[in-house]
């Protein structure tokens, strides 16, 4: 019994503790996400920190970990040009701290 909590503790810890996987697609259709990356903090639904390892903090927050491939991905997004054209706003942060939803009603888009 001991060690089947220890083992469930383990796993919890493990799914809790990664940072979102994102992958940059090529064309638009290929996209769960249209983001537009804002000049300003102020303008943003959400602040991205890009960390360097898939472990590294919480999930849905802000904390992305771009990977290579779209199979790997908890979501695909895809860079548009306008903001007019974008579902999500962000602004990239210099420290993970920063990191966090300004327009909680966007968060959705990130599950």
């Amino acid at each position: 019994m001991k060690r089947r909590l220890t083992l469930i503790f383990i796993l919890l810890f493990t799914l809790q503790f990664s940072a979102q996987k994102i992958f940059s697609a090529d064309y638009q259709s290929q996209a769960d996400v249209k983001v537009f990356v804002v000049k300003y903090e102020s303008q943003a639904d959400l602040k991205v920190y890009k960390v360097d390892y898939q472990s590294q903090d919480e999930g849905n927050d802000g904390k992305w970990f771009f990977v290579k491939y779209s199979s790997q991905a908890d979501k695909k997004i895809y860079f548009v040009d306008y903001e007019s054209q974008a579902d999500l706003k962000i602004f990239f942060v210099k420290y993970q701290s920063q990191t966090g939803w300004k327009k909680k009603e966007k968060k959705q888009l990130m599950y």
